[in-house]
């Protein structure tokens, strides 16, 4: 596997770096999934992921993508580990493209064993992001009020996954959990969200990134 990977400029380096912090704020000690390839750098952090076989809540992954100019890997690292080494790539870099140092894998990192498609993505209705920006905040406020101070991780996760993963308000396809993905990631604005399905597999694009959601629990390969 490489041990770096040079992005084109110091713009998209930043970006790298705003996803990672949102992405730490919903767990600093979450990991990220890295995919270089054909030039492009894929970058996937999950949200929602089902905790063990017997759980049948969605699997709800972030999905930035940003040009490569080297590097072929595909690898899963702490996301404080590469926030640093961004951090730290940024302040040495004067002009140009932008060398990280990839930090060391991590492999018991569950989520990461599903792979999105690349392709067969079939377009669907557009969504209008107001309202999934209006139910991401309700459901945030309802986590917040229905979980009291010092409650133990399975209630958290429990509560979480009830919020999260009931349907979406007038989209039954779709759990709540990708509004709270889009929103907390920073993916939506004014622009629509498109909307496609493969397989399983549901997708929402806009100009700043991709939630990506599969229903049920665990499923290795697909």
């Amino acid at each position: 596997m490489n041990d770096s990977f040079t992005l084109p400029t110091a713009a998209a380096a930043q970006d790298l770096a705003v996803l990672l912090g949102r992405a730490a704020r919903l767990d600093d000690a979450a990991a990220v999934r890295l995919i270089a390839d054909s030039g492009v750098l894929a970058m996937y952090v999950a949200v929602i992921t089902p905790k063990g076989l017997l759980d049948r809540g969605p699997t709800v992954l972030g999905l930035r993508t940003t040009a490569l100019l080297d590097g072929s890997f595909d690898a899963v690292v702490p996301i404080a580990s590469l926030q640093a080494r961004v951090d730290a790539a940024l302040t040495s870099a004067a002009e140009g493209p932008v060398v990280v140092r990839v930090p060391t894998a991590v492999h018991t990192v569950v989520w990461a064993g599903i792979s999105p498609p690349r392709g067969g993505w079939q377009r669907m209705a557009p969504l209008d992001p107001a309202p999934l920006a209006a139910a991401a905040r309700a459901g945030i406020e309802e986590v917040a009020a229905t979980i009291p101070e010092n409650t133990g991780e399975q209630i958290v996760h429990r509560v979480r996954s009830e919020v999260w993963g009931r349907p979406l308000e007038g989209h039954d396809h779709l759990p709540a959990g990708v509004a709270f993905a889009a929103e907390a990631l920073g993916f939506l604005g004014e622009d629509p969200v498109q909307q496609f399905a493969s397989g399983p597999w549901i997708r929402l694009s806009t100009q700043r990134g991709h939630v990506l959601v599969k229903q049920g629990g665990w499923s290795l390969g697909g």
